[in-house]
């Protein structure tokens, strides 16, 4: 127990800079508190005590703001940052090394009782602030899924997904350890809806330069082009400042 504890806290430490020491962290961290008290509960979950565990859940919750049903699974090294208004629902699994911010909920979209209605965290997942993880899905290794997405399907490993509903904008061919990133934020990722608009947009403009030459092109050669009416030039520039 006190060496899982140990490992608990060293993780935080090192994905946390303003973690200062081990005191620091076991005293004041929601987060590792609410693991510790769901461990306790999972075990009373598991050896047939399921009201004292539930309601040891109840009171993690009063004192952290984070409510983790007993029946979750939780893996190692598990960091809830800030972790206010976290919710875990009862068949949500957790992998080890995996990151949530405030706000997030690991949530099920079945109402069949013993069915698996939460997803599943895959290792050193990485879930931003206010995310909501919906269904009995997998979220893959060392994927990221970005602040206030709404994801209700499976993602791959290595993979970043954000928005709402979430798409994929980073693919990974390689599921391998990605430099950890805070709130699923990933540098130089980049939406793929944007650069297929970004995409459409200077098409349009290039068209329109070639309509252009060619009306001059005739004007030129004798030959006269039925007027139409003016319209407004597109701006590229401009437009592309609505979709980044």
């Amino acid at each position: 127990m006190f060496h899982r504890l140990r490992q608990d806290i060293n993780s935080i430490i090192e994905r946390d800079p303003a973690a200062r020491n081990a005191w620091e962290v076991l005293t004041c961290y929601p987060g590792l508190q609410a693991i510790v008290m769901h461990r306790w509960a999972h075990w009373c979950w598991t050896h047939k005590m399921k009201w004292l565990g539930r309601f040891i859940s109840y009171l993690a919750r009063i004192i952290t703001g984070i409510e983790i049903h007993p029946g979750a699974t939780i893996g190692r090294r598990v960091f809830i940052d800030h972790g206010f208004g976290v919710v875990i629902g009862e068949t949500a699994e957790v992998g080890d090394d995996c990151t949530i911010y405030q706000g997030v909920t690991l949530g099920g979209t079945s109402l069949h009782t013993g069915a698996k209605r939460h997803p599943t965290l895959a290792r050193g997942v990485i879930v931003g602030a206010g995310a909501k993880v919906l269904g009995g899905f997998t979220v893959g290794e060392y994927a990221k899924v970005g602040s206030n997405a709404v994801l209700l399907k499976p993602v791959p490993p290595g993979a970043t997904a954000v928005g709402n509903p979430a798409h994929i904008v980073q693919k990974e061919l390689n599921a391998v350890p990605n430099p950890f990133a805070a709130y699923g934020v990933t540098p130089n990722g980049d939406d793929p809806l944007s650069k297929a608009l970004r995409g459409l947009i200077e098409n349009a403009v290039k068209q329109e330069e070639r309509i252009e030459r060619l009306v001059a092109t005739m004007k030129a050669a004798g030959l006269e082009c039925q007027s139409v009416p003016e319209c407004d030039k597109l701006n590229s520039a401009q437009l592309n400042k609505l979709v980044e």
